[in-house]
């Protein structure tokens, strides 16, 4: 279950940076850029810290994971809004799940 969660953060955490610039070059929001460059390159190295560091690594991207869902599922469910705050909330809650399967599946 390491390998796919490993792949599956690789992907978050890309998709997070380039979330981040989207943000940036659709409405100026130096916020986006800086929390999705921040949020993306350490799901990042989560993902590089596993298997090696299976505890550090899961650990990093769970909290990662629940802060961007605390962020974005909140807005998802005032809004309604399919991106990028539905897609966010689907992406982070994943994360959470692959980070506990993965620590009970090691």
């Amino acid at each position: 279950m390491i390998g796919p969660a490993k792949i599956y953060f690789i992907v978050f955490g890309l998709l997070t940076i380039v979330g981040g610039v989207i943000g940036y070059a659709k409405a100026g929001s130096t916020a986006s850029i800086i929390a999705g460059s921040i949020c993306g390159v350490l799901l990042l190295v989560a993902a590089y810290l596993l298997p090696e560091h299976l505890a550090l690594g899961l650990c990093v991207a769970a909290v990662i994971s629940i802060a961007l869902a605390g962020r974005f599922a909140p807005i998802f469910v005032k809004t309604g809004q399919a991106m990028p705050a539905g897609l966010m909330s689907v992406l982070s809650v994943i994360g959470v799940i692959m980070a506990i399967v993965a620590w009970i599946k090691k």
